[in-house]
């Protein structure tokens, strides 16, 4: 075997050790934190598949147009800048949101 062969090989273990890592990582989140991880970068699609009720927190703070297909993809950070909206206050409610509202774990 050569020498990029056993280089190929090492890469790989170490992919799969780090990939099983960080599953076993993944696992403890969960259920340390049930419930979405909601960050500056989740998308507003993303929001709204957790639970569409989020629409009306959305559309109090100034984002009117929810329902359009381009804001979908973009992230709460995104979202806020566009509309003018302070992103900190907006990622606030949302959370609130679902603090009130807990969804459902996966099923």
């Amino acid at each position: 075997m050569s020498h990029w062969g056993i280089y190929l090989l090492i890469g790989l273990v170490l992919f799969l050790i780090a990939g099983s890592l960080l599953e076993r990582y993944n696992r403890k989140v969960e259920a340390e934190h049930p419930g979405p991880d909601i960050t500056r970068h989740t998308t507003i699609g993303t929001l709204l598949s957790y639970d569409p009720g989020v629409a009306a927190v959305l559309t109090a703070q100034g984002m009117h147009c929810v329902g359009c297909p381009s804001s979908q993809a973009e992230s709460i950070e995104q979202a806020a800048m566009v509309h003018g909206i302070n992103a900190d206050e907006l990622l606030a409610s949302v959370r609130k949101y679902f603090e009130e509202h807990p969804i459902n774990p996966k099923e």
